[in-house]
């Protein structure tokens, strides 16, 4: 999996921050991301996340908009999604 995080220490906080966690095009790929985001970050609802499927629609990516508080609350999040085979790009 790759994955990629800004390591610009310049990186002020809070900031607002867009996630893309692309997956398999599944029912519950969508909720399954937004699930596991708002465990780390509360105030997520689906009112923040946007969900566009690949041409050929085998991928779904889901881009979760936050307000992100700390690089390591950021990592928490990074760290939950990298760890799950459901998830197979994360930027």
């Amino acid at each position: 999996m790759m994955v990629l995080v800004n390591s610009d220490p310049l990186f002020d906080f809070p900031t607002i921050f867009r996630l893309r966690v692309i997956g398999e095009n599944s029912a519950d790929f969508a909720d399954f991301i937004l699930e596991k985001v708002s465990e780390h970050i509360p105030s997520v609802t689906t009112e923040n996340i946007q969900s566009q499927l690949s041409d050929g629609g085998k991928y779904l990516a889901v881009i979760v908009s936050f307000i992100a508080k700390s690089r390591s609350q950021l990592d928490e999040v990074y760290r939950e999604l990298s760890a799950s085979d459901r998830v197979k790009f994360l930027l």
